[in-house]
């Protein structure tokens, strides 16, 4: 019992001297000298060095996977703050593009309709409402780039063609006070009492055939050699005879306006005359297709007739015109 003890221990320890490595014999009950040449030692020394470079090597994949490098960590910082960057300007385009629709909206619904001028044609490519955000996984920075540009570029131009039809606005502003001189603003001959208007614009009785016609004018009776005046400002651009029209003065007031006074006894003026508002240019006559003497006037804007019973508000009070319009409404035949 006490020698299975003393070999225990003595197996559990190698005694050491001189860098001499020992270990217990027991079958000779003895310490013996362990030879350990250089190539071994070599090769414990390369296992050792090949199983640290191993578990080192694993350590480095793992972390690498698991933990960004620090160049890693800068392209990423880089491309979160290059992201920012673009939906920051994606986010400046759209508003700009949301001011630019109500600009737009104005100019052709307030500005142009105050000053009687076409609605502003504007190209229908809005921009891409798709935020760049939704997109980003499927798109590169040459495409986000792309994207950007191509919508700053429609902005710009969209700009451009808004600034442009501002300055026409400021031009049609300044020539205001001309434009509302040469509208057509009051009745072509003395008419106080409403009395002289006998038809209106619409569809009438043709005196003649006997059929529905629209009429796209008023007519005025009156008694050859009345007093013609010129409604507007303007120009005369024809004082001649016209079939159907009998003779006839055709003056453009510009800003897309003409007025024509019809069935003339005489004409007072001629072609390329300035005429100012109510200025003389005519009389009454019964000329051309004309069953009796009067005055068959229009009033046409872009080459539309008009009804002109709308441009004698230099004339008549509230209470005239609705007179003038129930008469005008009643009147079911024409002169001519």
């Amino acid at each position: 019992m006490v020698l299975q003890v003393a070999y225990k221990k003595m197996c559990n320890f190698a005694l050491v001297k001189k860098r001499n490595i020992f270990h217990f014999n027991p079958e000779t009950l003895s310490f013996e000298k362990i030879e350990t040449s250089v190539a071994d030692i070599i090769k414990k020394i390369g296992l050792q060095l090949l199983i640290g470079i191993v578990l080192g090597g694993l350590v480095f994949v793992l972390l690498s996977i698991l933990l960004p490098s620090p160049n890693e960590k800068r392209l990423i910082l880089e491309n979160e703050t290059l992201l920012s960057n673009y939906q920051i300007l994606e986010q400046r385009v759209q508003q700009l593009q949301t001011v630019q629709n109500e600009l737009q909206r104005r100019d052709n619904n307030l500005y142009r309709v105050v000053y009687q001028a076409q609605p502003m044609q504007q190209d229908n490519n809005k921009l891409n409402q798709v935020s760049l955000l939704n997109e980003y996984n499927n798109l590169n920075d040459k495409k986000l780039v792309k994207r950007l540009e191509t919508q700053i570029n429609e902005l710009e131009k969209q700009i451009y063609v808004q600034s442009k039809s501002y300055d026409e606005l400021v031009i049609l502003a300044q020539q205001k006070e001309k434009q509302l001189q040469s509208i057509p603003a009051i009745q072509p001959i003395a008419n106080k009492d409403l009395k002289r208007m006998v038809s209106g614009f619409g569809v009438r009785i043709d005196p003649i055939y006997r059929t529905r016609k629209m009429h796209t004018g008023m007519d005025f009776s009156a008694a050859i050699g009345t007093k013609v005046f010129a409604t507007g400002n303007g120009i005369v651009s024809s004082a001649k005879w016209q079939r159907g029209y009998g003779r006839v003065i055709i003056i453009n007031h510009g800003f897309g306006y003409e007025t024509y006074y019809a069935h003339l006894h005489k004409m007072l003026v001629k072609q390329g005359d300035v005429v100012k508002r109510g200025d003389i240019i005519g009389e009454v006559g019964n000329t051309g297709k004309s069953t009796g003497p009067h005055l068959h006037y229009e009033v046409r804007v872009n080459g539309t007739p008009q009804n002109p019973a709308n441009y004698f508000f230099l004339d008549l009070t509230p209470e005239q015109y609705d007179e003038m319009i129930r008469l005008s409404q009643d009147a079911g035949q024409v002169f001519d």
